[in-house]
Order: structure tokens, then sequence, then C-alpha cells
């Protein structure tokens, strides 16, 4: 899933069609979304 910048909705890669642009608003940057999943890391 990616999340359109500008009105903040959800648009999978299908609904960008050729040219990657929101298909609700037509921003053309879209950044992918993160897993919720938080990562742990020990220090050393």
């Amino acid at each position: 899933m990616y999340k359109c910048l500008n009105c903040g909705k959800e648009v999978s890669l299908e609904q960008a069609n050729e040219k990657i642009r929101c298909p609700f608003c037509g921003y053309r940057i879209i950044m992918k979304t993160r897993p919720k999943k938080v990562v742990r890391v020990l220090a050393r």
C-alpha cells in the first residue's frame, strides 16, 4: 500500500494506473507505508 502525501488517502499501484499519481487528488508524490511493527535492537 502507498499513501498520498497531499490528501492522505491509501492508494494501491493498481489504482494509480500507468503514471504514478493519486487517483483522488492527482498529486504525484506517493509514499510507501511502513508496517506498524516495532523492531527493538540491542545495543552492544
